[in-house]
């Protein structure tokens, strides 16, 4: 049976960017097994996250934005950042850049099975993968499993964001190069929360998502329908060429998906509740929470002493939830408040849960009460979802 210090399972943004984190840090000599079902070998998805600080990945940003746009039917702007970018990275590039990072690592080995069994004890942790069986001192397990939030519980809430993206590309100039847009709300609201968001390559390529944050996802065929609406009747679009296509599903909820999962054993990423309940945002946080696994197994010997989520945005997130959920219609109000009264910087660091109190108290009397104080009713008077 080999031995390993770490195993990692899944070999996602989670994964690999631990991985990539443990191999410069002091620890970089400790043997490392990365296990996956499947190669990462294609661009099977995009991430786009905000900063203000030099980040690890900047070499592989594919566009990196200075200003964001955001269009509803009454106001629109084009919002310019200050020190702040939005970044994107493509999957393949991500995939390609760690593993030839830990490729030149000689204790870094890779695995391309199913995991079939992951057995938990006090002193060590057991991976059986592709027949053969792993010891580790630790375990970190970022496969999400659906079923870990099948039960539902009533007093949480549900959502999840799904969507269906184009990567297009038009004979004539569109869009300008310059402006992602975040935030398109030129979209009826009658059948729940939803916005189209746009990634501009160039004025003739974007990558155009039809998003929602309902509680069920669509057909294929429903997806479909609302894009070429959308690129027909509101941009004009008569003629393109679909060059890829990108579809996903985020979970979006407050039950809490524990980081334990077993004495030997971490969840990270989606699985160890990474996602930011109320936006569907992951990347950053998945970056910060690799460095606070490390700087934690470096001075403790253990990957569990790391910061507690914050009580007070697992609040806001709570009651965010509730609106989205009980009263979608408002959802468009609510972002456009957001959006139209307050710096980037105050958005960002609120979402980043970094804000202060008298930040957050500051932007949240930005955006429309009564939505609030229904919500504030139901889920801290009533105590019901």
């Amino acid at each position: 049976m080999k031995k390993f210090a770490y195993i990692i399972l899944g070999a996602g943004a989670a994964g690999l960017s631990l991985a990539y984190q443990l191999v410069h840090s002091k620890l970089r000599d400790q043997p490392i097994l990365i296990i996956d079902r499947v190669e990462k070998n294609r661009n099977d998805r995009t991430w786009c996250f905000w900063s203000n600080r030099s980040e690890i990945f900047s070499s592989i940003f594919y566009r990196s934005w200075e200003k964001i746009g955001f269009i509803q039917e009454r106001w629109q702007k084009v919002i310019p950042l200050g020190d702040y970018r939005y970044n994107m990275i493509r999957g393949i590039d991500f995939y390609q850049e760690v593993r030839q990072v830990l490729n030149a690592r000689l204790n870094v080995e890779w695995i391309t099975a199913p995991v079939t069994q992951v057995i938990d004890t006090s002193e060590f942790a057991l991976v059986v993968a592709g027949g053969s069986t792993y010891q580790a001192e630790w375990v970190f397990d970022s496969r999400f499993d659906p079923r870990a939030i099948e039960k539902r519980p009533q007093k949480y809430h549900y959502l999840l964001q799904h969507f269906l993206g184009w990567e297009i590309e038009t004979s004539q100039p569109v869009w300008d190069p310059a402006v992602p847009v975040l935030f398109d709300f030129r979209v009826s609201q009658e059948t729940g929360f939803q916005f189209f968001y746009t990634l501009p390559f160039s004025e003739r390529q974007a990558l155009v998502e039809y998003t929602f944050f309902t509680p069920t996802v669509l057909s294929d065929e429903e997806y479909t329908a609302g894009l070429q609406t959308y690129l027909k009747e509101i941009m004009g679009l008569d003629a393109y060429e679909i060059h890829a296509v990108e579809k996903g599903v985020i979970p979006m909820t407050d039950h809490p998906l524990p980081r334990r999962g077993g004495e030997r054993i971490m969840n990270i990423g989606t699985r160890g509740g990474r996602v930011k309940p109320s936006s569907g945002y992951a990347f950053a946080r998945i970056l910060r929470d690799s460095r606070e696994i490390v700087r934690s197994l470096e001075k403790y010997g253990t990957p569990f002493r790391i910061p507690s989520p914050s009580r007070r945005y697992a609040w806001y997130d709570r009651l965010l939830l509730q609106i989205l959920y009980r009263q979608p219609q408002a959802g468009k109000d609510i972002f456009t408040a957001l959006f139209k009264n307050n710096p980037p910087h105050r958005i960002f660091r609120f979402l980043d849960e970094e804000g202060s109190l008298f930040e957050n108290l500051q932007l949240i009397a930005s955006l429309p009460p009564v939505p609030f104080l229904k919500a504030l009713w139901r889920v801290n008077i009533r105590r019901i979802i």
